[in-house]
């Protein structure tokens, strides 16, 4: 087992890698202000760990609520997360309750966000299963519901007390979703570390073998490069939306063609060849740079194109509901060169206009 922490002073937490730690009773319950927990999954990753996790607490004398939620993106919203509210307050959850997501990203945040409201707080604990939640949006605090209008729009900053990041669980991840996971990998490794580019274009076909020591690596490296940033900007005020390269784009895809059409992933990976198109057009990136992008994410198998839309003035509109817009102005992460990033509100409409046409199918 590998461990990081997220420096975070009082609200410091534990990010646990290894393969078979979901049944590890004794690496949770001490974050447990009570022998009491409730479960939220989905009726995908439920049928998987729900049971051995749950017999595992038990056995540790740790009671136990699950709360199974339809699986997806399309249901990250108002009505799914009352059922969580509805679970807990059915098996009369008190405030000394901790949550734990079980599942990946969409569970996560949901769960999170939840956690966040519910008696204005209850602790929870991060059981993230799959690989775009293990390396990315289950550290770091960020939950949130989708709104028609714009994806993650509506949530709160809010801290797990534990990250339990189980290895073994990628083996039960159908290919499309490795492959989305592998969208926020490459996008750690463009922001923040030449190298990493480097030893993904090197072992790419072992990660998508899901190669169960590349894994860990793979999630241990990203894991810090999270840490370290959230440790830095908490709620992101300024480096930490470096993590959202290739994610104005990409949300913009995912509100455009409805939440589930495409999986996150690969919306970012169409967005992050946007972004990289854009730092050429303006001077960062050269030709080469930006097609070395696109080989490493097609190596992946990943989206390099991104659907039309109906045309980047409606990419634009999709846009400006971005929670970095500032005064109006689209604030975008773009690059400098390949390892690192930026944000920049100099592009002209024309300039980001030209960048989408020339990305898009």
């Amino acid at each position: 087992m590998r461990t990081l922490d997220v420096a975070l002073g009082d609200r410091a937490y534990p990010i646990h890698i290894g393969s078979g730690l979901l049944t590890q009773a004794e690496l949770i319950k001490p974050y447990l202000k009570r022998p009491r927990v409730a479960i939220v999954t989905n009726d995908v990753v439920g049928p998987l760990y729900l049971a051995p996790l749950t017999a595992s607490l038990e056995a540790a004398g740790v009671k136990v609520t699950p709360i199974v939620l339809p699986d997806g993106e399309a249901n990250k919203n108002w009505e799914t997360l009352n059922l969580i509210f509805t679970g807990l307050l059915e098996a009369r959850a008190e405030r000394s309750i901790t949550m734990i997501a079980l599942g990946g990203g969409v569970v996560g945040d949901m769960t999170g966000f939840a956690a966040a409201c519910y008696q204005r707080g209850v602790p929870f604990i991060q059981i993230p299963t799959t690989l775009l939640s293990q390396v990315d949006s289950s550290v770091g605090g960020k939950t949130a519901i989708n709104h028609p209008l714009g994806k993650n729009m509506i949530g709160a900053f809010y801290q797990p007390k534990l990250v339990l990041a189980d290895v073994g669980s990628l083996k039960t991840l159908p290919i499309a979703e490795l492959r989305a996971g592998l969208a926020e990998v490459i996008k750690h490794a463009l922001i923040r570390d030449a190298s990493r580019v480097e030893w993904l274009e090197q072992n790419m076909d072992g990660l998508l073998a899901c190669d169960q020591t590349l894994m860990a690596e793979a999630v241990e490296w990203n894991c810090r490069i999270k840490a370290t940033v959230v440790a830095a900007d908490e709620t992101e005020q300024g480096e930490r939306a470096h993590l959202n390269l290739g994610h104005t784009f990409g949300h913009a895809i995912e509100t455009g063609m409805g939440y589930g059409e495409w999986l996150h992933g690969e919306a970012v990976a169409a967005g992050t060849v946007m972004a990289a198109e854009l730092s050429a057009r303006m001077g960062y990136l050269s030709a080469a740079d930006v097609q070395r992008v696109v080989r490493l994410l097609d190596k992946a198998g990943l989206p390099t194109k991104g659907p039309s839309l109906g045309g980047a003035a409606r990419y634009i509109e999709y846009m400006r509901h971005d929670k970095k817009v500032a005064d109006g102005a689209l604030r975008l992460i773009l690059l400098k060169k390949i390892g690192e990033a930026f944000i920049s509100d100099a592009a002209s409409i024309a300039q980001i206009e030209g960048a989408i046409e020339a990305c898009c199918k």
